[in-house]
């Protein structure tokens, strides 16, 4: 997270308080928003990419920082800002962790830092057409979600797979076209970073940073059931 600003409020002291902070940011628009913080508007997101998440976390106190834990560490929530057309679906993957990827093959799913992650999380949509100018791009209604039995049964299936393929060494073979609903992709802040992995003989190797994803497909689920849109 950025430094904080002066004009940031505190860190909520509760879901309550988080939830309607995000409320009174529902209709914003970011330009706005960051008019308050005293932070500039980017004039694209090409080469500020976290400025979206980064903004709204200052917006609602948000805690963690660039920890591991959640961003409201003290009430255990994390916070995904979501790109949405103007039918209010989602419009890209959404980034859920980075990989370890020495030791992802050897976490079960309840003890995974994906599950953790995405165990509380609060939604928030913002404006995702590229042609609307990141400035007038207006944030949402927020939402609270958990994953039902249904939906992490989804991912824990996609975690299995795509950690054991890591864990046996296979983690080149891995494409963004695997997993269902959890995807794996490269998370760089450029081509040159590398982070050390194992090979299927167990020898070190550097391999590009990777990070597991939401698909949009599994997003657009959560949308369909929290919010009346039209079909």
């Amino acid at each position: 997270m950025a430094s904080v600003s002066p004009f940031a409020p505190s860190a909520p002291a509760s879901e309550v308080e988080l939830v309607a902070r995000a409320r009174t940011l529902a209709g914003l628009r970011l330009g706005e928003l960051a008019a308050r913080l005293g932070r500039p508007v980017p004039p694209d997101l090409r080469r500020a990419k976290g400025f979206v998440g980064q903004l709204v976390e200052l917006g609602l106190g948000a805690t963690a920082g660039s920890r591991a834990g959640p961003d409201f560490a003290h009430l255990g929530i994390e916070l995904k800002t979501l790109p949405v057309d103007a039918s209010g679906r989602p419009v890209e993957s959404t980034f859920v962790c980075t990989i370890s990827l020495p030791d992802v093959g050897d976490l079960e799913w309840e003890n995974s830092p994906v599950r953790a992650k995405l165990a509380r999380v609060l939604f928030v949509p913002v404006e995702g057409e590229r042609e609307r100018p990141v400035g007038e791009r207006r944030l949402g209604a927020p939402l609270v979600w958990s994953p039902n039995v249904e939906e992490e049964r989804d991912l824990k299936f996609d975690w299995d797979e795509l950690a054991g393929r890591i864990g046996r060494g296979d983690v080149e073979s891995i494409t963004g076209h695997l997993g269902r609903y959890l995807q794996v992709r490269p998370k760089a802040a450029d081509s040159h970073a590398r982070r050390r992995a194992f090979d299927g003989d167990g020898v070190a190797f550097a391999a590009l940073p990777r990070g597991f994803y939401l698909r949009a497909v599994f997003t657009a689920r959560i949308v369909r059931t929290h919010y009346a849109l039209a079909r």
